[in-house]
């Protein structure tokens, strides 16, 4: 029989979606003449049998475009799906039986689902109901285990890098403390790429607790040295006290945003230190933006493989980045865990011989 399959991109957005998609739907028609249908808005679509044809035409030039045609979201867990009431509360409400017939009535043989620990093990339950499913790993975060790298993460350490490079002109100009903001609520990952590489004074990540006291005595060095500004990477899941900084909750997920921890530790320096502190929070514009070389390959090479998988019937698989490789792992494999940064990893080390600080 010839199958039809569904691709549906969940969570936050990242270069390279669209490149994954181009690439599954390509090997699915070019090689297999399989019916190819994209679900819109994450799983949201799959419950709203809300769909597009995927064909030749539909993925032309997604190789270097940002985000993703299908839409995503993170709201949206068939399993868990806020509903607001009448009177405005928030109810949850179990939705995968309908995800399961929605599936049946689009005639799909199988769902290829690109996307980071959320939606893959979402994946991995509607497995469980009946719907063959293979994964794609996707975060910038690159905190997804069983992979080497995700798509997506190269591409947001370029745009941090630049930032830094940006604020290093006007830090030393003007002799002030810069920190900068970046995402990472768990893991570290960018703030520990991009800081390393835009020669930053002071990384801060989530897996390594920091004292203001030692990164005073950082920026106290460095003036005595003759450098009167310092460049502080700062992810925002880092802790300034026992808890992390979030501005409000997600009205519909309940989960904290986090942010502001940028903003918190340059008020505590202000107060010890005779130096301006400014700080910049990047934001989202570390999800914007085409895909750099690295991403765009690495976000084809899995692409091709997902299809590969689906073509021989492995379900319930993700595939993975290994040794310069792209491998197949039980999904399962992949949401077991986040893969944090290792604070006695090499990376690290190497990272502390070049006079880094990391406030510990």
């Amino acid at each position: 029989m010839k199958k039809r399959i569904g691709i549906v991109t969940g969570g936050g957005d990242c270069p390279g979606l669209n490149a994954v998609i181009r690439g599954v739907v390509k090997v699915g028609i070019g090689k297999y003449g399989w019916e190819m249908v994209g679900i819109l808005d994450g799983f949201e679509g799959l419950l709203e049998n809300r769909t597009i044809p995927l064909n030749s035409q539909a993925i032309r030039g997604l190789l270097t475009q940002g985000g993703t045609i299908l839409g995503t979201t993170n709201r949206c867990d068939p399993f868990d799906c806020p509903v607001i009431l009448p009177d405005g509360r928030v109810e949850r409400r179990n939705y995968s039986q309908k995800a399961v017939q929605n599936f049946q009535r689009l005639a799909l043989t199988g769902l290829v689902a690109t996307g980071g620990d959320g939606t893959l093990a979402i994946a991995h339950k509607l497995h469980e109901l009946g719907i063959p499913v293979v994964g794609i790993p996707k975060t910038i975060d690159n905190d997804l285990d069983a992979t080497e790298m995700t798509f997506g993460f190269m591409t947001a350490v370029e745009t941090v890098t630049d930032a830094i490079d940006k604020l290093h002109s006007t830090a030393e100009s003007h002799h002030r403390v810069m920190i900068l903001e970046v995402m990472g609520r768990d893991a570290g990952w960018i703030a520990l790429y991009a800081g390393m590489a835009g020669g930053a004074d002071i990384i801060l990540i989530p897996e390594i607790p920091f004292k203001l006291d030692k990164i005073l005595e950082k920026i106290r060095t460095r003036q005595e040295a003759g450098s009167n500004f310092s460049i502080i990477v700062i992810a925002e899941g880092a802790k300034l006290g026992e808890e992390k900084t979030f501005i409000d909750r997600d009205t519909m997920t309940g989960l904290p945003r986090l942010g502001g921890v940028g903003d918190k530790l340059a008020s505590a320096i202000r107060k010890r230190i005779d130096l301006e502190v400014r700080t910049t929070v990047l934001g989202h514009i570390q999800r914007g933006g085409g895909p750099i070389a690295f991403d765009r390959i690495l976000a084809t090479r899995l692409a091709v493989e997902a299809a590969e998988l689906v073509a021989q019937d492995k379900w319930d698989m993700m595939v993975a980045y290994k040794n310069g490789d792209i491998v197949a792992v039980p999904i399962l494999e992949a949401i077991g865990q986040r893969k944090m940064v290792k604070p006695d990893g090499q990376i690290i080390a190497h990272a502390r011989a070049l006079g880094i600080a990391f406030g510990d």
